[in-house]
């Protein structure tokens, strides 16, 4: 079973090939193996890409969904940006284009609420948020942001182009995280990690860390 999966590494991530005439059922089992058992290609984050025609649509979604509860993406788009030579713990697409703002220095806003889906917190200056970002609430901060509660939404930390500022939250799982003009992409099913985490740029990535509160 071993040879049913390759795994050749790219700069974006990983692309997967299988056996000739390899069944979906041992391609599954074989790759839930290697997740399982801590594989030192599968890092949480990484991009996993396939190409179309090996299964069907359903079997694709099954294991999109096998990736995700594992905190991995899954693509079968191999027109991806080069990228450095290393695997960062979340994708790093291309940098956005932005004009160089002033930053203005102004008191931390805190906020003593939930940011519920739809709303939107807009601030020059840091944030502290004692509630959730619920999924479809955006949070676009000058400063850092810091969530104490779970963060499912959208965040901007660094709007103004700061790249030393971060995103911590007590569970940060967002649908998308921004720092200065670094954008990165959360998977849908995000396997949980029972501690705070911080987000922040190194060596032109998002990476995201366990913390202690």
């Amino acid at each position: 079973m071993n040879d049913i999966v390759k795994i050749r590494g790219l700069k974006s991530g990983l692309q997967l090939s299988f056996a000739n005439g390899a069944r979906f059922e041992d391609v599954q089992a074989n790759l839930l193996n290697k997740l399982e058992t801590g594989s030192n290609f599968f890092v949480r984050g990484t991009t996993v890409f396939m190409q179309k025609g090996y299964f069907t649509e359903e079997q694709n979604e099954t294991l999109r969904r096998m990736f995700h509860r594992h905190g991995m993406l899954f693509s079968m788009d191999f027109k991806q940006p080069n990228f450095p030579a290393t695997t960062p713990k979340y994708e790093k697409p291309v940098e956005v284009e932005s004009k160089p703002v002033e930053k203005k220095s102004s008191p931390m806003l805190v906020i003593n609420k939930t940011i519920r889906g739809g709303q939107e917190v807009r601030t020059e200056s840091s944030v502290l948020i004692c509630g959730n970002v619920n999924p479809g609430a955006q949070v676009i901060s000058g400063g850092s942001v810091d969530i104490r509660g779970t963060c499912r939404g959208i965040v901007h930390a660094g709007a103004f182009g700061d790249e030393t500022a971060f995103v911590v939250a007590d569970k940060l799982m967002p649908t998308q995280i921004r720092i200065a003009n670094i954008i990165a992409r959360s998977p849908d099913d995000a396997k949980e990690v029972n501690m705070a985490e911080r987000a922040s740029i190194k060596n032109g990535y998002i990476v995201f860390e366990p913390i202690m509160r």
